[in-house]
C-alpha cells in the first residue's frame, strides 16, 4: 500500500491519469501531472518545499526526491536517482543512480549520465551530456540520446498505463 501523508497543511495531489506504485511514498506538498509515473519505493518528500512531477514524466525505482523540486514534461528519472532542490526542464533526463543537488538546472533536452553526481548550482545546458563524480561536460548529444530519451518517457507513459489498468 502506498503512503500518501499530509503535512504542514498539505495533501498531495495525483492526477486521475498519474499512476503511483503501492510502495511509493508521498508526503506534503507534493504535485503529479497527468500521465506520469511514480515506480516502486520512490520517496517524494514535499516537507520543507514543494515537489512537482510534469506531465508523462516517470521516477523509476527507489529515487528519492527532497526540499523544492521541480520536474517538467516528458523526463525519465533513472532507478535510484536522488534529486534534491533543483529544476529539471522538460524533456531532460536524469540517469540511474545519479545524484542532482541544490540549485542544479538541468536544461530542456539535456542529460545526466547514470552515476553522475552534480553538485550545488551547476547548470546543464541544452543539448549536452554530462558525466563523472563530480559530474562534467562530457559531450554534445546525438540524434540517437534525443531518440532514446523520447522512447524512454513514451515506454514508461504507456506502462504506467498497463499498471493503472486502462
Amino acid at each position: 500500500m502506498n503512503i500518501i501523508r499530509a503535512y504542514g497543511g498539505y495533501t498531495p495531489k495525483i492526477h486521475p491519469t498519474a499512476w503511483v506504485a503501492e510502495s511509493a511514498a508521498l508526503i506534503g506538498d507534493v504535485e503529479i501531472a497527468e500521465g506520469a509515473g511514480i515506480w516502486y519505493g520512490v520517496v517524494l518528500r514535499g516537507d520543507s518545499g514543494g515537489i512537482r512531477i510534469g506531465r508523462n514524466s516517470n521516477v523509476q525505482d527507489n529515487s528519492v526526491m527532497h526540499e523544492g523540486v521541480v520536474v517538467g514534461e516528458n523526463i525519465t528519472i533513472g532507478h535510484m536517482a536522488l534529486v534534491h532542490a533543483c529544476k529539471l526542464e522538460n524533456n531532460s533526463f536524469v540517469g540511474m543512480s545519479a545524484t542532482v543537488m541544490d540549485g542544479v538546472v538541468v536544461e530542456e533536452g539535456a542529460m545526466v549520465a547514470a552515476g553522475a553526481l552534480v553538485t550545488p548550482g551547476k547548470r546543464i545546458p541544452k543539448g549536452q551530456l554530462w558525466a563523472g563524480r563530480p559530474a562534467k561536460f562530457m559531450r554534445e548529444l546525438r540524434d540517437t540520446d534525443y531518440h532514446e530519451m523520447r522512447q524512454s518517457a513514451t515506454y514508461y507513459v504507456e506502462l504506467a498505463k498497463k499498471y493503472r489498468g486502462g
